[in-house]
């Protein structure tokens, strides 16, 4: 189940394994990469629950997050691809697709995201054709949102938690 799935311009784009838990966590330290998922606090637990949940989408759903490495390199930098949600709040983000992606900052502002995500998109719609693909985003995260207006996603909706608002999008394919 795990290997090398393809790569992009820059990117190798990996099934995950557990040889990823540590670059997940390095990936999730930095304060400023969590800003705009919650801003909670990251720990070895949580991160090797990131791991199994990402890996539990390819099990059960044949889709998932890829680990996103430079090309020829065992560096993580991001990752990114359509995995199954289930949010618990519906507005179309419950048992459904979901593009998302996560990137060191030391990536940022190279389009990396945007190359990870269109690869991703591209081999999901290879595979699942004509399938809906949801996307849910911070509302003051302006460069992911960026990333996801770049591929095709409107927004469709809202959702407000505590004091945070999250951008419901999607793309029908």
């Amino acid at each position: 189940m795990t290997g090398l799935e393809f790569s992009t311009e820059r990117l190798d784009m990996w099934r995950p394994a557990a040889r990823d838990h540590a670059g997940l966590i390095d990936l999730l330290a930095d304060d400023e990469v969590r800003r705009h998922l919650g801003s909670r606090p990251t720990s070895a637990v949580e991160e090797f629950n990131r791991l199994c949940r990402n890996a539990g989408s390819w099990a059960l759903f044949g889709y998932g997050t890829f680990m996103c490495r430079g090309r020829d390199s065992d560096e993580l930098l991001g990752i990114c691809g359509v995995f199954h949600s289930w949010r618990g709040f519906g507005k179309g983000l419950d048992d459904t697709p979901e593009i998302g992606w996560i990137f060191a900052r030391k990536t940022w502002g190279q389009g990396m995201a945007s190359e990870a995500a269109r690869a991703s998109l591209a081999w999901f719609d290879a595979t699942f054709p004509g399938r809906r693909v949801g996307c849910m985003i911070n509302d003051t995260n302006l460069p992911s949102l960026a990333v996801a207006a770049k591929l095709g996603f409107v927004r469709y909706g809202e959702e407000v938690e505590e004091d945070t608002t999250l951008i419901l999008l999607e793309r029908d394919a």
